[in-house]
């Protein structure tokens, strides 16, 4: 399996404070990865540094093949981005978003139009095409903020939080999306507060304080401590952590 996020040693530094403390980790295409820790740990500063908008203190990254220090362009270029605010324009048509955001991707016009329409029936939204986003219901924004961040097919993308705040059903149609989207070769690197949603994954990452403490399948982490549940596993890791501040 071809690795699209390769990390060895990955530190960030502010000051004489260590977020990020020597990671190491690969991710392969299609992976459906999930990247979870407390409060602090260091996984919001990972994926900054990973999406090219953060510069590493030390160490090697590569996301699709690009350096994040010196091709950090490069990597926005070829990857996806959603989070718990969507990121839409509420105020644009749900075929507007598309359009705008395939423009800011570099899409041809034609590429637009064509992917508009299929994006708009796979969701089954050919109804409220010219309906204003602000109008949307919750669930229905999330699903088109995941589809505008693959919209023009990246090879990764990265879900920060995204189903904070939808109900448990909407959160499972929003899982049926990531899987068709991992089918299709996109890698999904996903952070979550939700447990459950972390035995969706083919692999789980737990950081504790700037450490991945845990690596692996969630079957496998759960026969290694002894666990029913992966909340289970990540409450046992997270007693660990000393510190409490957002990085």
């Amino acid at each position: 399996m071809e690795k699209v996020i390769k990390t060895e040693k990955l530190t960030k530094k502010f000051g004489d404070f260590t977020a990020v403390d020597a990671i190491s980790f690969e991710v392969g295409t299609g992976e459906i990865f999930g990247f979870l820790g407390a409060n602090g740990a260091g996984k919001t500063t990972v994926m900054r540094m990973l999406c090219g908008l953060s510069h590493p203190t030390s160490g090697i990254g590569t996301v699709a093949g690009f350096d994040i220090f010196h091709q950090s362009e490069s990597v926005k270029k070829n990857i996806g981005y959603m989070s718990q605010k969507f990121s839409l324009y509420n105020d644009l048509k749900v075929w507007e978003n598309l359009r705008l955001f395939g423009g800011i991707y570099g899409m041809k016009e034609i590429e637009i139009v064509e992917k508009t329409t299929k994006t708009l029936q796979e969701l089954g939204f050919e109804s409220e095409r010219n309906t204003l986003v602000k109008s949307l219901p919750l669930g229905w924004k999330q699903k088109l903020a995941f589809s505008v961040s693959i919209f023009h097919e990246p090879k990764i993308v990265f879900l920060d939080e995204p189903t904070g705040g939808v109900d448990p059903v909407t959160r499972r149609q929003f899982w049926e999306l990531i899987y068709a989207a991992a089918t299709r070769g996109i890698t999904i690197f996903v952070t979550t507060h939700y447990m459950d949603e972390a035995e969706y994954c083919n692999r789980v990452s737990i950081m504790v304080d700037g450490k991945i403490e845990a690596l692996d399948t969630p079957r496998n982490l759960k026969n290694t401590f002894d666990a029913v549940s992966m909340d289970e596993v990540f409450q046992r890791l997270a007693r660990k952590a000393k510190r409490s501040d957002n990085y």
